[in-house]
């Protein structure tokens, strides 16, 4: 059984957190968890905005369902602008970009869409997304945060980069409760339905004057 004690001698040394730690943080980072045949892994995603025509670029050798969720993600907040404190003249004179780090890696599937629309919108307001939050969902264009797979992986990978708060859809609550209970002891879980929860989550609220 994986227990807190015996973590280490499952996961190994933690891996990411040096990296998370040494990362340059700032308006357009998310952290999302994808899912990959030996493992989950931490999944740093990262946007940039720039004067432009409204143009979207997606680097970082994304297969199609995950270009799609990005698209996707950009359609939601275009379609909630006014909500989101953002003008929506912006968009035509805006060029967006969306990284996913190591490039020489094919990433996909629809499960980064939540830290997509996280990414987004903290750049196109200048929001900085909480470091310590890692976050893993597909989204609607309606903005509902549909269940995804690999939550075991995910979680796992989470708590090797010394991650103690995971966002994960509302319907893979019941995958959590499949995670020995010792290894989720000390880690807050969030279970939203909808974007607008994530977002919630992962903008620091200003302080009260």
């Amino acid at each position: 059984m994986v227990t807190q004690e015996n973590l280490y001698d499952f996961l190994g040394p933690i891996k990411y957190f040096p990296e998370i730690k040494a990362r340059t943080w700032g308006p357009g980072l998310a952290t999302g968890l994808a899912w990959t045949p030996v493992g989950g892994e931490i999944l740093f995603i990262e946007s940039a905005s720039m004067k432009g025509k409204g143009s979207l670029t997606l680097t970082g050798k994304l297969g199609d369902v995950m270009k799609e969720s990005a698209t996707a993600a950009l359609t939601y907040i275009r379609s909630h602008a006014g909500e989101l404190g953002i003008d929506e003249d912006l968009f035509a004179r805006t060029d967006l970009h969306v990284h996913v780090p190591e490039g020489a890696i094919p990433k996909d599937g629809p499960s980064a869409g939540v830290a997509m629309v996280s990414a987004l919108v903290s750049v196109l307001t200048g929001k900085t997304v909480r470091q310590d939050v890692a976050m893993t969902g597909e989204i609607t264009l309606r903005g509902d945060v549909l269940p995804v797979g690999g939550i075991n992986e995910k979680v796992l990978a989470a708590l090797r980069a010394d991650i103690r708060e995971i966002i994960l859809p509302v319907l893979n609550e019941k995958d959590v409760t499949e995670i020995p209970e010792d290894v989720r002891e000390g880690v807050v879980f969030h279970y939203p339905h909808t974007i607008a929860e994530v977002l919630d989550i992962v903008f620091e609220k200003e302080a009260e004057a």
